[in-house]
């Protein structure tokens, strides 16, 4: 079941942490490519799960994480000044993989097609010739 104020808040706090991600927070651990996915705020309001991904190599990705954790206070008391709400969720970030599969996924496909291209192109040379003979 939907509830259109969740999602609301939802939107509201992911465009809002962006903001706080791009310009307040001087953390040197966490990454320049960090981008917020989406957030997913609880229906009583007590957490909001922010989903991050992090462009670069997985110790970039721990270190992210571990900055955007320590500095999970800073982002609560500025999210509680920007959008009002009686209650402030505690802030808890992850990791999102997502986009990364998701082309890992297509280079993969993209291989499978250019070998099965290829196994097709040998084949039909080998097909062309119907006076070329195995036998020696």
């Amino acid at each position: 079941m939907s509830y259109p104020r969740v999602n609301r808040i939802n939107e509201e706090y992911k465009k809002a942490i962006s903001q706080l991600l791009r310009s307040e927070l001087k953390d040197p651990r966490i990454s320049p490519m960090t981008s917020v996915v989406t957030v997913d705020v609880t229906r009583d309001f007590s957490y909001a799960y922010v989903y991050v991904s992090v462009l670069g190599s997985e110790e970039e990705k721990a270190d992210t994480i571990e900055g955007l954790k320590k500095s999970a206070g800073f982002v609560r008391r500025e999210m509680g000044q920007k959008v009002s709400l009686r209650h402030t969720p505690e802030i808890v970030f992850k990791l999102d993989e997502s986009i990364e599969y998701g082309v890992n996924m297509a280079k993969k496909i993209d291989e499978l097609q250019y070998h099965q291209n290829n196994n097709k192109s040998t084949e039909s040379t080998d097909e062309d010739d119907p006076y070329e003979s195995d036998v020696e």
